[in-house]
């Protein structure tokens, strides 16, 4: 399944992924982990520490490699160059799968032990001060989107990814990539006002949507979030001394997080779970193919020189039945 945490900065989008992730991990289920947010938390939040967390490859430089690999033998893709992060795949490409080893991930991926397991963990790469003035941080981050419109995953594996805060998400396609999107709300005005505009902008692309309340104190906080966002409430998470003790580098075992919280988790996943059913391989292609064309035509083939549209292979579906070449 793959699994979007959005939210507004500072809602605590980074923290529960985390939870979740090691949710999962304790559960014995395969997770590749991926921090798309330009600033980079989840590795600390996963355990890491500052050097462990600094040493972590970053995706956006190692892009040149990841297009050569994608690639494959696809006839249609003239070059590793031309393809841009909206690129969709096609008969010859490579795929991605979850528990596979392959060259993206050697040069991409790192394990990180959790209570009960590992994941694997990968990362944009952080904006710095190298890239002001001279670069857009949504080029790092269209490394996890060609790697998502790559990828296969299958029931019971998981791929959970920390996105960019607030709605910049929408500057791409990558927000209907994922089988159910999470978004972290406080029961503030400003903690629900990025739900309303992810409503908005996901209505017409049948994005699954379910909002996690964060940092909920009582009934009044509870009452407030069901007013604002209705039937989209999932479940919501309080205060936690687990997670404080995580914050300060000190977590105890996981089976230590407060049972309200493990249950909230649980919820999370079951919900996750559910919508295996929903998927459609065709609509999801259909989207990527949409949005690679609106792509190629905004940027794309001004800065490739190429007609970026002749990359679509009109008799491909993505799916799990989906053969790639070795």
């Amino acid at each position: 399944m793959k699994i979007a945490f959005v939210g507004k900065g500072g809602s605590g989008k980074t923290t529960l992924s985390s939870l979740f992730i090691r949710h999962l991990a304790a559960a014995g289920a395969p997770v590749l982990a991926v921090d798309a947010d330009i600033n980079q938390h989840l590795g600390a939040a996963l355990g890491l520490d500052e050097a462990e967390a600094a040493a972590l490859p970053s995706m956006g430089d190692r892009l040149p490699l990841i297009k050569e690999y994608l690639r494959g033998s696809n006839p249609r893709i003239a070059s590793a160059e031309t393809m841009i992060k909206t690129t969709p795949p096609g008969e010859g490409s490579r795929l991605l799968r979850v528990c596979e080893d392959n060259p993206v991930y050697d040069a991409c991926a790192r394990p990180v032990e959790l209570d009960g397991g590992a994941v694997r963990l990968m990362v944009t790469g952080p904006f710095t001060d190298a890239d002001l003035g001279v670069a857009c941080y949504h080029s790092k981050t269209g490394a996890v989107e060609l790697c998502l419109n790559h990828l296969v995953d299958g029931r019971g594996e998981y791929v959970v990814v920390d996105m960019t805060a607030g709605s910049d998400s929408f500057a791409s396609g990558m927000f209907t990539r994922f089988d159910i999107t999470f978004l972290v709300a406080e029961p503030t005005r400003k903690g629900v006002s990025v739900y309303r505009q992810y409503k908005e902008y996901a209505r017409d692309y049948g994005v699954v949507l379910k909002v996690v309340g964060n940092k909920v104190q009582g009934q009044d906080d509870l009452d407030f979030l069901r007013a604002e966002v209705g039937d989209d409430l999932l479940g919501t998470f309080g205060h936690s001394d687990w997670v404080r003790a995580m914050e300060k580098g000190r977590p105890p075992r996981f089976e230590l997080l407060e049972d309200a919280n493990r249950r909230a988790l649980r919820v999370l996943r079951v919900a996750a779970d559910a919508t295996y059913e929903l998927r459609d391989g065709e609509r999801y292609t259909r989207q990527m193919v949409h949005f690679h064309l609106k792509n190629a035509d905004a940027w794309g083939n001004a800065r490739t020189g190429v007609d970026l549209a002749a990359q679509v292979d009109p008799a491909f579906v993505l799916g799990e039945g989906v053969v790639a070449p070795a």
